[in-house]
């Protein structure tokens, strides 16, 4: 199947890509391969894919529980055809404006009203909810003994045997419940990501770079007074905040170790942001770096984000292994792209369903920070809120 991509802002402005063309899909190796195509495809739109799991190639970690999924540490890819569609208008930044390229994109986007499309598949937990709640306290334990602040616990919700026949009128149905700002459609291989992702890990204009971490989750109300209600208690929740603060730490922590000196500052703290299903508590960090600085190296400093592992980043990764039953994959990953200037942007990948053909797996996993002020019934039901937000409404 030919590489497809669609990364959309949902605020009319969007890129289109595929086609064949040099391509790195890493099953071993780390970040010396992925410098090493970059390098190889300078002065390119490079569209990429990072598994959770590169994470042992930029620290001493493992992975060794459930891997169902077999998503491949990275994809990186140059397409032939990139399209930038803002407001409507097309325009080519890289191939010709030909009738077979503008029957692809037509072909794409002919199936954006298919809101009556339903995705008729029977998710269920890998996780049972009395070992949610049992690990919940477990790491609630290991922050009473001082080993880590916060960490993100993550479960999967999955379907075997499945068939996923329409994965485009998938993606616009996922698309019109979520309508989020780092949405996505991703076809690679064997792989296809529906993602209504809200969440930046990280990007690049010039000489700075942002990143944009989530901590903290409402529910939409049901009338315009109780979305206002739920809002605020989320602004004023201690718990909520006190999750966002850490992350904010962390990510200092991270830029700072490739800064100019004095650079890291925090752009916007503790926002919240209201999006279809859900509210959310939003922080941006920001500084600047040296042009010479690498991918890999920004890589190295930063990954995986923050907001998906916890605080000390390295002692939450090693509790993630011991207590989830799964293998993230590029779950908490990140798809986005370099442009041919270095500029970059990528997103962290939740509310996202991956699908792969071969082994007609479909997965929807989905977590929350663990604070020493968690309640492991509450958690449990923030789950439920962002899961089902997103299940459930794709089968009506």
């Amino acid at each position: 199947m030919t590489p497809f991509i669609f990364l959309n802002s949902n605020n009319d402005s969007s890129i289109i890509a595929f086609g064949d063309g040099p391509c790195l899909r890493l099953d071993s190796g780390g970040l010396d391969s992925i410098q090493q195509f970059i390098d190889e495809n300078k002065k390119e739109y490079i569209f990429l894919a990072l598994s959770y799991d590169l994470k042992n190639d930029i620290e001493n970690l493992t992975s060794e529980n459930t891997n169902k999924m077999r998503f491949p540490k990275a994809i990186l890819w140059v397409p032939n055809i990139v399209v930038r569609i803002e407001n409507n208008q097309r325009e080519y930044l890289k191939g010709d404006e030909s009738p077979d390229n503008e029957v692809v994109i037509d072909a794409f986007f002919s199936k954006q009203e298919f809101h009556n499309y339903q995705l008729d598949v029977d998710f269920r937990p890998r996780t049972c909810i009395d070992d949610y709640l049992k690990n919940v306290n477990h790491l609630k334990e290991e922050i009473q003994q001082g080993n880590i602040y916060e960490v993100n616990y993550c479960q999967e919700y999955f379907a075997e045997n499945v068939e996923l026949n329409d994965s485009i009128a998938a993606y616009w149905k996922l698309n019109s419940i979520t309508q989020a700002p780092y949405s996505s459609f991703f076809s690679f291989d064997e792989f296809t990501l529906l993602s209504g992702s809200p969440e930046s890990y990280i990007r690049k204009k010039g000489s700075k770079i942002l990143s944009s971490p989530i901590k903290g989750t409402r529910k939409r109300g049901e009338t315009k007074e109780e979305d206002e209600f739920l809002k605020n208690e989320l602004l004023h929740d201690d718990k909520e905040r006190s999750e966002n603060v850490m992350i904010v730490d962390l990510v200092r922590n991270d830029l700072s170790r490739i800064a100019t000196k004095g650079s890291v500052k925090v752009d916007e703290f503790l926002g919240i942001h209201s999006f279809e299903t859900v509210h959310q508590m939003i922080s941006t960090i920001s500084c600047e770096v040296e042009d010479s600085l690498s991918f890999s190296e920004i890589l190295q400093a930063t990954f995986p984000m923050g907001s998906m592992t916890g605080a000390p980043k390295i002692s939450a990764m090693n509790l993630i292994e011991k207590h989830e039953d799964f293998q993230r994959g590029i779950y908490s990953g990140s798809i986005g792209y370099i442009s041919p200037n270095g500029d970059f942007d990528l997103s962290v990948i939740i509310r996202t369903l991956v699908y792969n053909q071969k082994q007609r797996y479909l997965s929807c996993a989905v977590g929350g920070a663990i604070t020493i002020q968690s309640s492991a019934e509450s958690e449990y039901e923030e789950c439920q809120v962002k899961v089902k937000g997103i299940l459930d409404r794709m089968k009506k």
